[in-house]
């Protein structure tokens, strides 16, 4: 695309598509090749820094062994957060909080770092024989650690031990991998460091080589764009330990992993495995709880029988091997419990594809497709579900939950290394999804798509997607109704926390979203990809969201952390922006934007913010670069870097004033919407500087 910025250079737009799920993202560029470059230079400075393992001394971080531990959420003091974010069964210490003898990394929010993709933006890096150590601040019986090792130097992974010890027992054995990790280039990426070029036609902005002319840059560095650096895992510790033993994560001397970069520790209390009365037993069908033998014949016998009777079918504790599809309808599925119930398959080339492109299957569960009548009546809880996927390819479909479910649930279901944690293809009504985690996906952790009505997706975490994090795209067929209420959204490396694309009387609630990387921020609202416009009200309510307001890479800009974008039609529904907090944001707190091409063609009205709290902008607290018109009251606002409104419209200049227009209902404190600035005062900076904003505090 080309960003709308003054005097620009426009050129044939490559259109940006969903395919088969996920987004297609193609780049322009603009007309200003001096900030390109100088941002190009510092990526690529802050990537050399971030890979390398440089020499230098070791760095404590604060805190000392059996000291109070530092608990937060999404990097935050838990009471900024209250009410907001998913009720989860783990409490969140991030490493550069913890007692170590590696060095501390960060905070770094640019892309292609270690720093930027971690949780807070900081992270502990141990070279061998180095550890960190965190105090466990309740009873605790299992553990995620969320880390990153180098790939392989052709690519592919490595795997690598990390010795765990947990107060006076006895140390145990992690084994992390990077298989599933490391991507490099253009979308849809590349697992090879040595790729050139996957589009050599698409303008490259970031790039150190931006050409003079509308012609894509000829030689890129190499490794070109690395990103999607971490991968987490779980351990189960066998018993219960007391709050205030130490948790230490050693890297052994001798490991095959040069570094390995710890970002958090999750501390868990899980309850003991579910048996759930009069059931089904898949056992009972020659399913294998080993998982050395394949079992998705044993499913689907078990899966056929547990309909036929009308009970529950009761997965056992175990791990179990499947490599496609079972299909679900009419049929609730229960694990003992995520920890306890493991799913978990290969992913298969298929010998020829798919009718509908897929050149590859994989473990997951899938209900019919809506053109076949969907699936009704599902609930699956209480199960993982580990995948294979390892490469992004948007055709195929090797997700962890599929299909069309009407009137269905899922409950607590680990979703790790699918494609898609859950991609629902309407039309199809009244999905519930609650308690679920969907970690490490290559591409979107869910998506509503396609007529989905009625449907919520409530207390679900969701870390390090590929893609948005939580999504509603209205394409062909307009969702309508649905709810993201309560969840948390944590360092989707591309795109979004949460977006909306189209739809009617659509609600996003009381969630928390932190740490988005690139090419997108915390909630977005857009008119693109082919989406059907929006129509009714949008509810944007009492959400927080902390250090988002991305760079995006492309245009060359700063967003919003929410942010508005009029591509395919105008906006122009009734959006209410109600309650929310935007904390530590990188460059704006609001953005409004059109593409250039299109910018005298549509427009965003109808945007009404009221009782915002706005704590920290590297820039301003609303940049507008669309034509249209947005109210504000009662939007409060305090340690804003540059100019409050950054009023740039349409880009027309007019002796009139800017294409858009503020109005001011009251109430609007901390001096950022002067009233010189009203309606429509010109103030436009098209790249204006950063002030780093102190962290959030109690308002």
């Amino acid at each position: 695309m080309v960003h709308p910025t003054a005097g620009a250079i426009t050129v044939a737009p490559r259109p940006l598509v969903k395919v088969g799920g996920p987004m297609q993202r193609s780049v322009a560029g603009g007309a200003d090749r001096r900030p390109a470059v100088l941002i190009a230079r510092i990526v690529a400075a802050a990537v050399a820094v971030a890979l390398a393992v440089p020499a230098g001394g070791t760095a404590l971080a604060a805190g000392r062994a059996g000291a109070a531990p530092v608990v937060t959420r999404a990097g935050l003091d838990p009471a900024l957060v209250a009410g907001r974010g998913a009720a989860v069964d783990f409490v969140e210490q991030e490493a550069e909080n913890a007692r170590t003898t590696g060095t501390v990394i960060g905070p770094d929010r640019a892309a292609y770092t270690l720093a930027g993709e971690a949780s807070g933006r900081g992270a502990v890096r141990l070279s061998p024989g180095q550890y960190v150590e965190f105090t466990l601040p309740r009873a605790t019986n299992a553990l995620t650690v969320r880390y990153s090792i180098p790939d392989a130097p052709g690519g592919g992974g490595i795997t690598a031990p990390l010795r765990v010890t947990v107060g006076h027992g006895p140390a145990r054995t992690m084994t992390l991998t990077s298989r599933y990790a490391w991507l490099y280039n253009q979308y849809p990426f590349s697992n090879d460091p040595d790729a050139g070029l996957l589009h050599p036609d698409w303008w490259i902005t970031e790039c150190s080589c931006v050409p003079a002319a509308t012609t894509p840059a000829p030689v890129v560095g190499r490794p070109f764009r690395p990103h999607h650096f971490y991968d987490e895992q779980r351990m189960l510790l066998g018993r219960t330990h007391r709050a205030g033993e130490v948790v230490r994560l050693t890297a052994p001397v001798g490991s095959a992993a040069a570094w390995t970069v710890i970002d958090l520790l999750d501390a868990h209390l899980v309850a003991p495995p579910r048996v759930p009365p009069r059931t089904v037993d898949v056992l009972a069908f020659g399913a294998d709880p080993t998982g050395r033998r394949e079992s998705s014949a044993a499913f689907d016998r078990a899966v056929a029988y547990a309909r036929r009777v009308d009970r529950t079918l009761y997965l056992p504790p175990g791990t179990y091997q499947v490599n496609r599809h079972i299909t679900v309808d009419d049929v609730t599925i229960a694990g003992a419990g995520s920890w306890y119930t493991v799913v978990k398959g290969r992913e298969v080339t298929l010998e020829t594809p798919a009718p509908d492109g897929s050149r590859h299957t994989g473990v997951g569960f899938y209900g019919r497709d809506a053109a076949d009548g969907g699936s009704d009546n599902v609930h699956l809880s209480g199960f993982a579900v580990e995948g294979d996927v390892r490469e992004r390819i948007d055709t195929d479909q090797v997700n962890g939950v599929g299909g069309a479910l009407d009137h269905s649930t899922v409950d607590g279901l680990y979703l790790h290394h699918t494609k898609v944690g859950m991609w629902f293809d309407g039309p199809m009504t009244g999905l519930r999804v609650s308690n679920t985690v969907i970690a490490d996906q290559i591409a979107d952790g869910l998506n509503f798509h396609t007529g989905v009505t009625d449907s919520t997706v409530s207390h679900t975490f969701v870390r390090n997607t590929g893609d948005d994090g939580l999504a509603m795209w209205s394409e062909r067929t307009g969702n309508a109704r649905n709810t993201f209420d309560h969840n948390t959204v944590q360092s989707p490396v591309l795109a979004n926390g949460i977006a909306v694309y189209g739809g009617t009387d659509n609600t996003v609630s009381h969630n928390l979203v932190a740490d988005p990387v690139r090419e997108g921020s915390a909630i977005h609202v857009g008119s693109r990809f082919g989406a059907e416009p929006f129509t009714g009200r949008l509810g944007i309510t009492d959400n927080t969201t902390v250090r988002a307001g991305t760079y995006e890479l492309n245009w060359n800009i700063g967003l919003g952390a929410i942010w508005f974008y009029a591509l395919d039609r105008d906006i122009d529904a009734d959006i209410q922006v109600v309650g929310d907090h935007f904390l530590d944001n990188t460059y704006n707190a609001i953005m409004l934007v059109s593409d250039w091409p299109v910018k005298d063609r549509v427009r965003i009205t109808g945007v009404h913010f009221r009782d915002v709290r706005i704590d920290g902008t590297g820039t301003s607290v609303v940049s507008a670069r669309a034509a249209g018109s947005a109210s504000f009251a009662d939007v409060d606002a305090r340690n804003v870097g540059a100019v409050g409104v950054n009023n740039c419209g349409s880009f027309h200049f007019t002796p009139a004033g800017s294409e858009f227009g503020l109005t001011d209902l009251g109430g609007n404190d901390g001096g950022w919407l002067a009233p010189w600035l009203l309606p429509n005062t010109i103030t436009c900076d098209d790249r204006p500087p950063v002030v780093a904003p102190p962290a959030p505090t109690p308002w």
